[in-house]
């Protein structure tokens, strides 16, 4: 006989508020802003320290978010193949640490600015939500 399994429920299954991708967005900006260019540095190391905590805990939530939401899809669905593929490259980040230099941890802060930015998009596209 087997033994059916369900999916873990996602923060909305639960009831729970849904993650604040504005709030997201928002802290994506503060590193990926447009006009800024690429040497420009937040104003103080300790707040580039706590944007980068900030990035992690919300990459965090939304791989899981974003991973239970793309197993719910045909395997054989793009829009699945890409999330997952997404959530790989959010894993590296993840497991990366910030390299050395005088750049290094603004290198690897926008780059999990960059992910986030992604997973933000892969939630909206795989929940319905709009931009």
């Amino acid at each position: 006989m087997k033994n059916a399994t369900a999916d873990p429920p996602t923060v909305e299954d639960q009831g729970a508020p849904p993650p604040d991708l504005e709030a997201m967005r928002d802290a994506v900006n503060c590193l990926l802003d447009p006009d800024a260019v690429p040497e420009a540095l937040p104003p103080a190391p300790e707040e580039l320290d706590t944007l980068t905590l900030q990035l992690r805990g919300h990459v965090g939530l939304l791989v899981a978010e974003v991973e239970q939401m793309a197993l719910r899809l045909p395997k054989d669905s793009i829009p699945r193949y890409c999330a997952l593929a997404c959530l790989g490259e959010a894993r590296e980040k993840l497991r990366a640490q910030p390299g050395g230099g005088p750049h290094g941890a603004l290198v690897y802060a926008r780059r999990l600015a960059r992910v986030l930015n992604a997973l933000c998009d892969h939630h909206e596209a795989l929940s319905g939500s709009p931009s």
